[in-house]
């Protein structure tokens, strides 16, 4: 069991039961779009964010990406710690079908799955990077704005183990919470090879 000292959230109550088997944090769910009308759960989660650090983990289908652009839009990102699902196939135990996008979302993903993950960003120290990667950075290792950027910024996500619906902007602001620019333009050289 992982103890985590920020606040995790989650889109669902099943996604809550999962995370609950391999992490002793507090969880608070956003109940899907409700977050979007709950104005006491928004001023509860930015007290919660200054006060001990959110770390969110959504759905990576396109439901779970609006809701968490929603939460970053309140929450100012230096008390935001994100957590990406893999892009997985499949379908959840208690659904009949797969989601509209066939994804497996927080509550389908294997346990050790979700330990790797927690374990990955609680090593992590919410910090402002000095010397941030910038879209022209991108620009110049092929990543945004060139003939096969896509295809190139696809299998640097695929390598990440990211979900394959970030864009360039989302993607610009992960790395920039994982590497240093030295640390990234090396780890791309090494991708290349």
């Amino acid at each position: 069991m992982i103890k985590i000292k920020e606040a995790v959230i989650v889109e669902g109550k099943y996604d809550k039961m999962q995370l609950k088997k391999v992490c002793d944090a507090l969880i608070i769910t956003t109940d899907g779009f409700r977050i979007f009308r709950d104005k006491d759960k928004r001023e509860f989660l930015k007290a919660l964010a200054q006060r001990q650090g959110l770390i969110i983990l959504t759905d990576s289908d396109r439901a779970g990406f609006v809701i968490r652009g929603h939460l970053k839009s309140f929450i100012p990102q230096e008390y935001i710690k994100n957590i990406y699902i893999p892009d997985i196939k499949g379908k959840e135990k208690r659904k009949d079908k797969p989601g509209k996008e066939g994804l497996l979302g927080v509550e389908g993903i294997d346990e050790e799955i979700l330990c790797s993950l927690l374990k990955e960003v609680e090593a992590k120290t919410i910090h402002t990077n000095t010397d941030p990667i910038t879209k022209a950075d991108l620009y110049s290792l092929g990543l945004s704005g060139q003939k096969d950027s896509s295809k190139l910024r696809q299998a640097l996500i695929k390598e990440l183990s990211l979900p394959s619906r970030l864009s360039a902007n989302s993607l610009l602001e992960i790395l920039n919470s994982a590497y240093t620019k030295k640390e990234f333009f090396e780890f791309c050289e090494s991708f290349e090879d």
